[in-house]
């Protein structure tokens, strides 16, 4: 049996299907039912955040978070995250600038934000790359001294926090991606958390089409609902995730037993984290290709997040952003699921330390 870098948690389906009998029973699929609204307040609630928002994908969730801030012009963003990061400002009709990510953590380094700071800039846009939190503090120091807005895309950052404080509770809009292939996820999906009471009904608006009622509307909107299938399901694995979370950190645990010797992202002290990816350095790109063809040939497959770097994308100006390009070339991210084996862990370890 394959073993792939992820494995989409599923409850038992005796679960969902008394949920599922409830929407036959009622026969409400979508446009905010009872259990999206369940949904939300339970969000809201594990999260303790505000204002909460469940949209049909992470990537609508940026695309309105941009819209609903009224931005038109340069985003700052980071070039080291998946591509819906970028491709979501650039649909909006903005432009990215693409600012160098520090090689520690690797998200964006707010060192290198300022200088690229124009009359035209109107917001940063940052990812929290693998859960792994952005410099905030620094990032949200350089929003206030220029008026900018900013918006964290917080893909991989369920559950995370930093202090006793969400990691989505920070800057204007923060978004999140409910896809399968997520630490938590409901099937597809994602979400909108926003401090601010007038911008979350603003999205809210966006999300249905700008509709105001039945029959008036607030302003342009588009279909960004989530079903209540996917609520249902993710109602469920809600009841697990902490589960999850403790699996996946002993399997980050054996990793960091076994491959001592390799480069990993550094996570400060104060993070409580979710173990969403385990992302490791290789020192060279050749040696990682090596590795990956070894293991693919016993049936394992990782992933390369996130190759190639964003500075290469052929619809946008190329960038030099010299650390994100060389840490794209090197990093591999290895399997991480609830239901990996030890054995199958062991496995793994051992083709790839043969190779450092």
């Amino acid at each position: 049996m394959a073993i792939n870098v992820t494995k989409t948690f599923l409850p038992p389906i005796e679960e969902y299907q008394k949920l599922l009998n409830e929407i036959w029973d009622n026969g409400w699929l979508t446009n905010n039912g009872d259990f999206v609204k369940q949904f939300e307040e339970t969000v809201r609630n594990r999260l303790k955040v505000k204002n909460f928002l469940a949209v049909c994908n992470g990537t609508l969730a940026l695309q309105i978070a941009i819209k609903a801030l009224g931005l038109k012009r340069e985003i700052i963003t980071t070039p080291f995250s998946y591509v819906a990061t970028t491709s979501s400002i650039i649909w909006q009709n903005c432009q990215p600038v693409f600012v160098d990510i520090d090689p520690d953590t690797f998200c964006i380094d707010p060192r290198n934000i300022e200088s690229c700071i124009t009359e035209r800039t109107e917001a940063i846009l940052v990812t929290h790359v693998f859960g792994n939190p952005c410099d905030i503090e620094s990032i949200e120091n350089i929003a206030r001294t220029y008026n900018l807005k900013t918006i964290y895309d917080g893909a991989h950052a369920f559950g995370v926090r930093q202090g006793q404080t969400s990691l989505l509770d920070f800057g204007d809009i923060s978004t999140l991606s409910f896809h399968a292939t997520k630490v938590f996820h409901t099937g597809e999906g994602g979400g909108i958390v926003s401090k601010s009471l007038d911008i979350n009904d603003v999205c809210a608006y966006m999300r249905n089409f700008g509709h105001d009622g039945k029959y008036d509307y607030h302003g342009l909107g588009i279909n960004g609902k989530m079903s209540e299938f996917h609520a249902a399901l993710g109602l469920i694995n809600l009841k697990y995730f902490d589960k999850i979370i403790q699996s996946r950190k002993k399997i980050t645990q054996l990793y960091d037993l076994k491959l001592p010797s390799l480069s990993k992202q550094v996570i400060k002290n104060d993070i409580t984290y979710n173990y969403s990816y385990y992302p490791i350095l290789f020192s060279t790109s050749n040696i990682l290709n090596k590795v990956v063809n070894l293991l693919e040939l016993n049936k394992i497959y990782p992933r390369r997040y996130f190759y190639p770097c964003l500075t290469n994308l052929p619809y946008i100006n190329i960038e030099t952003c010299p650390i994100a390009q060389d840490i794209s070339q090197r990093i591999l991210c290895l399997p991480i699921y609830e239901g990996l084996s030890q054995s199958e862990q062991l496995k793994i370890c051992e083709i790839v330390d043969s190779y450092v």
